[in-house]
This record gives C-alpha cells, structure tokens and sequence, in this order.
C-alpha cells in the first residue's frame, strides 16, 4: 500500500528554531560520547549509557531534577515487562541445557540429514534453540556440534558454522522474547502476536539467504577445517574423530550422544551429569515452542475479536495466557516439569538451576535498562520531536528511518541492544496512527538495523573469533558479511510486507 510510507506527511509540527538545532547537536554529541567511552574507553555500556543521558538532560536546558526523573522512569519503563522476560528466558534456557533437551533437539535433526542438508539442518537447529536462547549461549551450546559435525562429514567449518551463526543471530535480533525485539515493540505499542508471526516470516527467508547460501561462498573465502580444542571437543585425542559415527546403530544405543562417548569423542555438552534420563525430541520441542504458541494465540485472538470490551471469556483467557510475561512464566513452570523432574533434578536441584542462571544476566538487564533511560532521556528532552520535523520535511519513509537509525548506531556502538533501544525511542513519537502490522513491521525493520555489520566493538564479533580460531579478516569475511546479509535481507523482506499490508 503506497500510502503506508506517508503517514509521516499528515503529522503537524511547528517550525524548525534555533532549539531544535541545539537539541540535535546535544543528541549527535550523546551518542558520540557513549561511542567514545564504550569504544575507546573501555568502559561498561551501563555507566556509558548513564553519561550520555545526562550530557542528553544537561545539554538540551532540562532541570537537573528532571534529568534525573527522565532517566528513572525510563529505566523502569524498560525492565517492568523487559527486565522479567529475559530472567525468565534465562531460566527457561538454563533447564533446556541442563537437562539435555537441548543436545536431544540437536541430535535428532542432524542424524536425519544427509551431507546435502546438513547445513539446511543445523540452520533448523539454531532457529529452534535460538527461540528461548541468547545468540552467546546458542552458541557455545552448538558449537560442540558444530566441531563434530564438520569433522565427520568433512564439509568447510563455514558451510556448517555459518547457518548455525545465521539462525541464532536471527532470531535474536528479530522474535520475541528476546530483549532487543522487546524493547522495539514496547517502544512502539506494537501488538507482540502480531509482531512474532510477522517475525517468523521474516526471518525464514532471512536464514535461509545468509545462512545455507551464503556459506557457500563463506567456504571459499575461508576454506578453513574444524578447529581443534574448542567447543569441548578434543580433535587430537588418541582416538581419531573419524570413529565419531554421528548415524551409527552399530553402536548398540538409540542415543546419538551415548553413541558419541562409546565412539570415544568427549564433547563435554552442556547437560547435566545428575540427568538421569533426556527428555524426548516431542517433549523438548513442544516445551520450547509452548510460549511461542500461547503467543500466536494471544495474536489469534486479536484477529478474531478486534473489539477487547466485546471478547467472550474464551477470548479473554487467550488474552491473558498470550501475554509474554504470562506466556513465559507457565514456559518455565512445564520446563520444571519436563527438564526438570522428569529427568531426574530434585526440588532443590531446579532450584539451584534456577538461580544459576540469573547471574549472567544481571549485566545484560543493566544495560537495557539504561537503553531505556536513555532514550527516555532523548524524548523528555523533546528530539523526537525535532526528528519528526526532519522526518516530515525529508519525506523518507518511517520503516526506513527506522532502520537507517538502527543501523548507524548499530555501526558506532557495536551493541545491537543499545541501537535497538536508541533507534526506537527515536521514532516512537513518529508512528502516529499506524496499523498495528505497520506497528509490527517498523520494530521488526529497528530490529533487522541492529543487526549490521558486526565489527570490532561488537563483543560477538570477539566471540566468534575466538570459537572458529579465526583471524580478524577472516572473520570479516565470513561473520561480518553474514550480519549484514542477515540485516539487508530482511529489511527488504519487511518493506516487502509493508507495500503490501
């Protein structure tokens, strides 16, 4: 629908003044100077992002004790829905790896597939542990396949590695609940069914393009082997990887995993040692996708009953179970069942679980919260309003300053989460009366810029080096190149749905 990308026009703003310039000269110089000390100074994104709000209050003339009131509200704004979501997506996570559902899900999938889709296969995979995963911890878990895999079937590490990147890199920067879509659609009132099922559409092709393509010419530019020592996996044992027969029934057990250890690999994956059973492919899968469900419910719903005051209590219920805090905590209480004491955990050892896998995570909220506050900072200060004035005169489309946004802060910080937050909170003010799958499709375009171009103040940059044993330039090459794809593609794919929604 053409019409879509004028929404911007019908907005009536006053005239460009002498303030308004001083407010993007104080906005550019925010950011600089979270650049400035994230990049070159080292310092933690949190207390960088506190700096910047208050050269954002101070600068534009706000009182100082609304500088300070702007950046709490923020930061509260943020975590009351965010900051509980990503605790309960890392407990849901930590009993999924913990129990061996995880290595269940990854060994299933990939002992069905032939060389020929093996890279097709482990791209599923990682869409399907990227759903309640972070992209760090996707890949430290696959990374152990990865080695093996490559190994056995004697494929380039990138034809493998790099679909496995492609869909946990995806998923995190496009599908709830992970926190950067989070912030995009709380940022923008975006209805999050509609977004998740708008999300999944995107992201498919998406995958498919900088994934299984894309390593192939991944592979020629790297032609690089499994690397030895990493991932757990011990390539220079006595006893060749070659033995490791991921499809081998010879080995006297159902179990891919125990066949591995009679086969004498160690992979040294990440479930527990007190499992006593592994939960089955159906029950793992069903568990991971019990969330996601209840949100396309919820989404359902929407569809079916537009009007909320006039919805039966059918309707109702689904309301209430699809909503993402909802959704996630009854995630968490079927996984203490099915990865917890259906394999064995104790009370007190689900509880230790539990908390474990809190404490990675604290940063993590630290610093969406002060994204939040920070782009709290911004709009209190009144340059959302001064970008609609740009905005309005320019004539761009809204998705694509969405984007642009995301990808330029994306590009100086290196934080996908930071850009995310900055980006949305930027145009917020903007959307106006956009329907709700324009709503939907502008988080998820914020969301595909946070994903450009990942370089070296990027710490999954660092992280990928580092696991493929790979030089800067080679990792320029293969995941640099990956990120951008990934971010290209499905913006084109979202401005796509856009002309014709």
């Amino acid at each position: 629908m053409a019409l879509g990308y004028l929404e911007l026009a019908a907005q009536k703003t006053s005239p460009w003044n002498g303030h308004d310039t001083r407010l993007i000269v104080v906005a550019i110089a925010a950011i600089a100077v979270i650049i400035a000390l994230i990049s070159a100074g080292k310092m933690h994104p949190f207390l960088a992002l506190v700096i910047g709000s208050a050269v954002v209050g101070i600068g534009s003339g706000v009182g100082v004790a609304d500088v300070i009131t702007n950046f709490e509200d923020g930061v509260g704004a943020t975590l009351q829905e965010v900051g509980l979501l990503i605790a309960l997506g890392a407990m849901l996570g930590k009993l999924l790896s913990e129990s061996g559902g995880a290595d269940r899900v990854v060994d299933t999938l990939v002992n069905r597939s032939g060389p020929r889709l093996l890279p097709w296969a482990i791209a599923l995979v990682a869409m399907i542990i990227g759903l309640p995963m972070f992209f760090e911890i996707g890949l430290v878990l696959l990374l152990p396949v990865i080695v093996l895999v490559t190994r056995k079937s004697g494929l380039p590490l990138m034809r493998i590695g790099i679909p496995a990147l492609a869909g946990l890199s995806a998923l995190h920067g496009l599908i709830p609940p992970h926190p950067g879509p989070l912030i995009a659609i709380s940022a923008l009132k975006a209805q999050l069914g509609v977004t998740l099922a708008l999300g999944i559409i995107v992201a498919i092709p998406t995958v498919i393009v900088a994934g299984p393509l894309f390593s192939y010419l991944a592979a020629r530019w790297v032609p690089v082997g499994a690397p030895s020592g990493v991932g757990g996996v011990d390539l220079d044992s006595d006893r060749p990887a070659a033995q490791a027969d991921l499809t081998d029934e010879r080995a006297g057990s159902a179990d891919p995993t125990e066949q591995r250890q009679r086969a004498g690999v160690t992979t040294q994956r990440a479930g527990s040692a007190d499992a006593r059973r592994t939960p089955s492919f159906g029950v793992t899968l069903a568990t991971i996708l019990f969330p996601v469900v209840l949100m396309l419910l919820k989404a359902l719903a929407d569809i079916i009953w537009k009007d909320e005051k006039t919805r039966p209590l059918g309707g109702r219920f689904l309301d209430f179970i699809g909503e993402p805090l909802v959704a996630l905590f009854l995630a968490v209480l079927l996984a203490m069942v099915t990865f917890g004491f259906a394999v064995g955990f104790g009370r007190q050892g689900i509880t230790d679980r539990i908390g474990a896998s809190l404490a990675p995570i604290a940063g993590i909220i630290l610093i969406v919260g002060a994204g939040g506050g920070f782009k709290n900072s911004l709009i209190g200060a009144g340059v959302g309003n001064t970008v609609a004035k740009i905005v309005n005169q320019s004539g761009i489309p809204i998705v694509v300053i969405g984007y642009l946004l995301a990808v330029a802060i994306r590009l100086a910080t290196g934080s996908a989460t930071v850009a995310t937050t900055t980006a949305a909170g930027i145009v917020a003010p903007l959307v106006g009366h956009l329907p709700g799958t324009h709503l939907a499709l502008l988080a998820l375009a914020v969301g595909a810029g946070s994903l450009f171009l990942s370089h070296v103040n990027d710490a999954g940059f660092w992280l990928v080096n580092q696991s493929f044993r790979l030089s800067v330039g080679q990792t320029f090459k293969t995941w640099s190149v990956m990120e951008t794809l990934l971010s290209v593609v499905a913006f084109l794919v979202i401005d796509l749905l856009w002309a014709v929604t």
